[in-house]
């Protein structure tokens, strides 16, 4: 399984010569989101040479403007350079009403299907699924209706080691049972499953925390995720600023990485008062040592 992460933009509020505003690009086994869509994202998209048309779904975590404005601009460049394949758009349920309105004024037609999937306010529940992953959307707290996402491989059917059917002879009926994580009971056997298997391979798994105030159940929602992006818009020095706006500090978001044992913690959606991350990573690091403060067009491999 594979997993690569690319940094569209980083930054908060308004779109900066050295940062855009919020917008990620997830490649999950070939499996391709967008996850945000603030404005000027699609020419970002372009800098880091992200194929858009390739998007299967775009994910929007609320409905404050750097994080979504940059959509309509990237759908009807999608539709003018030929997409014909539906894409998928998860969001809240007024996202529908206000492109709409704006496909109406501006008398924009698409080549292609637009779905519209509602997140449901307070919900935590599975959005998205496959043979292959998950997509989870959770609520954070914001000032308005806002959700975090977290994408996971699936568990997949145990693989039994070659070595076990000779030695034991297994017919095809307990080589199917075993793989489905059952035992072999015989008359005058039992074979254990984990004797007959290969070790599982480690399921990826990535949590896109967005704009939120701290609360501890985010810990939960993002529990033993290899890869966790959370929001740092303030140093704590600015913890009253960020309690007032509803953002979290570079302390909180580390306290929730430690909390819920993440591999490692990535920041951003500074606040244009700082210079650059680093003030923010390094106050981070005084909780959670595995943590990156990032700047647009850096990329994760998972």
């Amino acid at each position: 399984m594979s997993l690569k992460l690319t940094i569209i933009g980083s930054g908060s509020a308004v779109p900066t010569i050295g940062r855009g505003v919020t917008s990620q690009y997830l490649n999950f086994n070939e499996r391709r989101f967008l996850i945000d869509c603030g404005e000027g994202t699609q020419l970002q998209l372009r800098k880091y040479k992200v194929k858009f048309q390739r998007l299967q779904a775009i994910f929007i975590s609320h409905l404050h403007g750097d994080h979504y404005l940059g959509l309509v601009g990237l759908l009807s460049s999608m539709s003018l350079l030929g997409r014909t394949k539906k894409l998928s758009i998860y969001g809240p349920s007024e996202l529908e009403e206000l492109l709409r309105i704006q496909f109406k004024v501006a008398a924009i037609h698409f080549n292609f299907e637009l779905e519209f999937i509602h997140l449901e306010k307070d919900v935590d529940a599975i959005v998205f699924e496959d043979k292959i992953i998950s997509v989870r959307a959770f609520p954070v707290k914001h000032r308005i209706a806002c959700w975090g996402f977290r994408f996971d491989e699936k568990k997949k059917e145990k693989n039994v080691n070659p070595s076990k059917i000779e030695e034991h002879s297994l017919n095809l009926e307990e080589i199917l049972a075993v793989k489905r994580g059952q035992d072999v009971v015989r008359e005058a056997s039992y074979l254990r499953n984990e004797e007959l298997t290969l070790a599982d391979a480690k399921l990826v798994s990535y949590a896109f925390s967005s704009d939120t105030t701290y609360f501890s159940k985010m810990a939960e929602y993002v529990s033993g995720v290899d890869l966790l992006y959370h929001e740092a818009t303030f140093l704590e020095k600015h913890a009253d600023r960020a309690r007032a706006t509803k953002h979290s500090t570079a302390l909180q978001a580390a306290q929730v990485a430690k909390d819920g044992g993440v591999g490692k913690l990535i920041l951003g959606h500074f606040s244009a008062r700082y210079k650059d991350g680093q003030e923010i990573e390094d106050e981070a690091k005084t909780i959670f040592m595995n943590t990156q403060a990032v700047n647009d067009g850096d990329e994760f491999n998972l």
